[in-house]
This record gives C-alpha cells, structure tokens and sequence, in this order.
C-alpha cells in the first residue's frame, strides 16, 4: 500500500521527505495531544493538530515526541514500526542510553543529540531513570530533598536548556534537523519524555505560531499521561516510607519549569526569536520554512 499522494496539502507534500512506501497505522485522530495509542510508552504522542500560524495547523504524522523504551513490548514496538518512522532523536545522555538503548524500526536512522553532556551527570533530569528504575534511589533522595527544592532544582535545570553549550548545541541540531532533506515522520525523546523533550516541544511549537497558552496545554499533558502510569513507583515508594508528594515535582511537570526556561530566554536575549535566530540558527528565513513545512490547512 502506498502513500496517497492526492490526500496531501501540495505545500506540505512540495517541502517534506515523505517515505512513499509507509502509511502510519497509528489510529487517526483529530483531537491534539490524543493519548498514546502504545500503553508501554505512556508519553507518546503526536505534535499534530495544535493551531498554528495563518489559521493551519500543525501536520499530523510527522514528528511525534515519547518517552524512553524501557518497557516496550513486542505489541507496541510493532505499532511503532507501523508509523514509517524515518528518524529517532535521543537527547539522551550516554549514561542513559547504555542503560536503556533504543530499540531499532525499520528503515529510522538515530541521531543522539545529549542535551545535557556539559551538565556532569549532575542534572536532575538526566537521572529520572535511577528513580524509576529503583525506589530505593528516591528514598535517599527524600532525606536530602523538600517539594519545594525539588521544584527550584526542576526550575534550575530548565534554565541550563538555555544556558549550557551541549544543550544550545543539541537544540541547534533538532531544528537543523527539521530544516534539513532527512525524511519524516521523526519521534525525538528523553528518559521520562517531559523536559528535554518538553523544551524541544515548546519551541517547536511556538514557531509554528501554536498560542502559548496551548504550548502549556501540551506541555501538561505529561502529568495525565505519564504520571498515571508511574503510580506503582508512588505506591513502592510510599511502602517504603518516603514521602509521595516529592515524587510529583521530579516526575510530573508543573507551568512554573517551562516559566523559567522562557524566562531565561527573555534574560539572555530579550526574545524567542532572538534567542531562534542567535543560538539556534532558526532566523526570520528559517522559522517561515518551518512553518511552511510543518503546518496544512484544516481538514
């Protein structure tokens, strides 16, 4: 079966690499931020839908954003196979993708983007996976760690997004990917699939001219998706006397994290486009060709 050609807006066929012998059989969905269809990748979902600039929307079916693969099974790894994915983005650092590689789908190529190599395996967000992996971890951390200092280092690290050299150099790499001659439908993702992937989302989407109050909306999503799916790591660490309410802070996400990564763009550079347009390389010229990329007309 092959693609349908006549079914895609000419402006979005004309600019994007499609893979003409794929058709995602990923349900269709006109809902924005749709639950994962994939019960063992609870934070999957599709960047399309949302509304965006000239009254268009975001297209559908071709970059998708997740969490790691760590406890994929065979039902879902197949499906992933299904939606024809042409590239997978691990901002991952090294230390979590020899923990938990990624599995590989036909005819995806990887490309690794560590967001936080500068950040000396120190940053909260690149160590999620021991939490998740043990509640033990968490345990000791609940001696160190109130919900609120939990907050203010969440708040600290959305700040390195901004300021740390691998994590401009990776965000770099993601929009240049996207500008680029390599095929969709692209997946990027992190550990739990809700900061570094979060910011990447973010500022996507606020390019395509998605209303920054839907930004959050999607940015949110994470604590109706992922949170649920992590309850039996609240409940064990519960068991073991710690205290749940520093859970939520470490794996949800809260408005207030992507305040102080937009924040510190407004400190550093005054503006998301200069910010775009003098870290990220995604100039006035660039961000037009994301849009004219990215975005289709309603259905």
């Amino acid at each position: 079966m092959r693609t349908d050609w006549a079914a895609i807006p000419a402006e979005w066929a004309a600019r994007v690499v499609w893979a003409p012998d794929t058709v995602s059989t990923m349900p269709a969905s006109n809902t924005p931020g749709a639950p994962s269809p994939f019960p063992t990748v609870a934070n999957f979902r599709d960047l399309g839908h949302w509304a965006g600039d000239g009254g268009r929307v975001v297209a559908p079916g071709a970059l998708y954003r997740a969490n790691d693969f760590a406890t994929l099974d065979d039902d879902d790894r197949a499906g992933l196979s299904g939606l024809g994915l042409r590239t997978v983005i691990d901002l991952r650092t090294e230390v979590e993708r020899n923990g938990t590689p990624d599995p590989s789908f036909p005819g995806a190529t990887e490309l690794v983007l560590d967001v936080l190599a500068d950040a000396g395996g120190q940053a909260l967000p690149a160590n999620l996976g021991a939490v998740l992996a043990d509640p033990k971890v968490a345990q000791q951390m609940s001696e160190q760690l109130t919900p609120e200092s939990a907050r203010t280092i969440m708040t600290g690290n959305y700040r390195d997004f901004i300021d740390l050299e691998s994590a401009q150099r990776s965000f770099r790499g993601f929009f240049s990917h996207l500008l680029g001659d390599a095929p969709v439908p692209t997946l990027f993702h992190c550990t739990t699939g809700k900061d570094r992937t979060g910011w990447a989302a973010a500022t996507f989407l606020s390019v395509l001219g998605v209303d920054r109050a839907d930004v959050y909306r999607e940015y949110l999503l994470t604590n109706d998706r992922l949170v649920p799916a992590l309850r039996p790591i609240f409940d064990n660490f519960a068991a073991a006397g710690g205290n749940p309410d520093l859970l939520q802070p470490l794996l949800g996400v809260e408005a207030q994290y992507l305040d102080a990564a937009f924040a510190r763009v407004d400190e550093e550079f005054g503006s998301l486009e200069q910010y775009l347009t003098e870290v990220l390389d995604v100039d006035a010229q660039a961000r037009e060709e994301l849009r004219a990329r990215y975005l289709v007309d309603r259905a």
